[in-house]
Parts: C-alpha cells; structure tokens; sequence
C-alpha cells in the first residue's frame, strides 16, 4: 500500500504543472494578441492585476497573517513573480513563443542543475540541454533570433530560478494564499508601469474580456496549480518538469498564433519532452516528517 501511496503523492503535483503549463502558455498567446493595442507592458498590467483579482476573491489574502519569518520570501517571490512576467512579454514581442520558453528554461534548468545529487538526475538534464542546444541562437541563423528579445527571455529565465527557490520557501511560511499575496505585490510594482504607457486606453470595453481570460489562464490558474505542486515535491524535480515548457509553448503558439518553427527545433523539444518524462517516472516523493 505505501508504495501506491507513494506513487499518488507524485502523480498529483505532475498533473498540476502540465495543466498549468497548458494554461499558461495558451494565456501567453492570448496576450500576444492584446500587443498591437496596450503593448507588452499593457498586456503585463492586465495579467498581474486581473490575476491578483482573481487569486484575492478566492483566497482572501487578508484573512493570513504573516510572520517575520515569511516576510522576506514572499516579498521577493511577489517581485520575481512580476518581473518574470513582464520580461517574458517583453521578449515574445520579437520572438516566437516556443523560442522565448526555451531560452527563458535556463533558469528552472539552472535549479535542476545546481541541486541535483544522484546520476539519474543528471542524464535527464543532459538530454534537456542538447535538446536546448538546437532552440539557442547558436544553431539559427541571426535573422531569425532577435538578440534584443533573446536577453530578455534568459533574464525572465533568472527570474523564473527565483520563483521556483522562493515560491517554495513563501509556500511553506504563508500557505495557501501565498500565490494571492504575491501576485498583489508584483502587480502593485508592474501594474503602473502599463497603466503610464497605456492610461485609460488600457480599460477599454473591447479588450476587458481579453483580459480577464489572459488573468486567468496564464496567472490565477496556472500559479495556484504550481504553488500546490511545488510544496509537494523537490524544487530541482520541479525544474526538470518545467522542461515541458517549451514543447507546450510552441504548440500554443503554432494553434493560436500561427508561428511555425523548423523541423529541427521541433526536434529540439521532443528531446526535452523525452527528458521530463524521465523525471517524471524517477520522481522521489518528498519523505513525510514524522509527528
């Protein structure tokens, strides 16, 4: 029985990140589109502050006291969470989504990296890398890989490190609601910034429902479903998962979008899809602390 036990205490957090994978790369396309009228930074407003809406009525934030402890982690995963966010839009202004989730993957992978500790580990993450190794501009041609966009992705990918490190440590201080607080703190710094650019045009009647499914779907979702799963499971099996990323982001971005890649970066993510499925079936649950 602990064996079964054990195998539903991986199944659950596995299935939370590959729906919220899903989520949030279809509420990326759906961004993309709002683009042409409020820009990357109006599109970065509307998710964070509809998300944060979304997240408060469900949670109620207000009803958690933080301690002095938890402080510290949720104010920088609030901030991490928001410039994640914003320097992501920023990048797929010039680069097709799946290219833009490869390239910001150098952050979870970096987690992976950095704490693994058996050899198993490591074949899966080498089999992620030479994956990315065909998406990385090293192997496109300088036309098709905006420079300006590509830095943006990998720094967007530093800050997704952080959210892994610090969405785990938040989560276990503040619980449940953390996603909530954080999504508050990040959309109070980054909300403004699309609302100078945009004013009341960002508002608009049109755009609202847009919106609110880009809140929803790439935010309120996704983020809750992640917050669940990374108090379940190790932060470095939470980052190899993540390699899925890319695979969902250019298949979202092929259906909403239309951006088709080559045959060879297709390659490229099958190879890091092949890897996530490895470390899903060599997933060690996290041992239960005995009361």
């Amino acid at each position: 029985m602990s064996g079964t036990s054990d195998k539903s205490s991986v199944l659950l957090p596995v299935c939370l990140i590959i729906i919220a994978m899903i989520s949030v790369q279809s509420g990326a396309s759906l961004a993309k589109l709002l683009f042409p009228l409020v820009g990357a930074e109006g599109a970065t407003s509307l998710r964070l502050g509809f998300g944060a809406l979304v997240l408060s009525l469900i949670y109620q934030p207000w009803r958690t006291s933080v301690t002095r402890g938890g402080l510290l982690p949720l104010l920088v995963y609030g901030l991490v969470l928001g410039g994640m966010n914003f320097l992501f839009y920023q990048s797929i202004k010039t680069l097709p989504l799946g290219i833009a989730v490869a390239l910001e993957f150098t952050g979870p992978l970096s987690v992976a990296i950095l704490s693994s500790r058996r050899p198993v580990d490591f074949l899966w993450i080498v089999l992620a890398v030479l994956g990315l190794l065909v998406l990385l501009p090293i192997t496109a041609s300088s036309a098709d890989i905006n420079l300006k966009g590509a830095l943006f992705a990998i720094s967007a990918g530093a800050c997704w490190a952080l959210y892994i490190v610090y969405g785990k440590k938040a989560g276990i201080k503040n619980g449940q609601s953390t996603v909530a607080m954080g999504t508050l703190i990040a959309a109070s710094f980054f909300c403004p910034i699309g609302i100078a650019q945009n004013g009341l045009a960002l508002f608009q009647w049109s755009i609202l429902p847009i919106a609110l499914g880009v809140g929803i779907l790439s935010t309120a979702l996704p983020f809750s479903l992640e917050m669940m799963a990374l108090r379940r499971i190790p932060s470095r099996t939470f980052g190899t998962l993540m390699s899925l990323e890319p695979a969902v982001g250019a298949f979202s971005g092929l259906i909403i979008l239309q951006e088709h890649l080559t045959l060879q970066q297709w390659g490229g993510m099958f190879a890091i899809m092949i890897a996530s499925v490895g470390a899903t079936l060599t997933i060690r649950p996290i041992p239960k602390k005995k009361k």
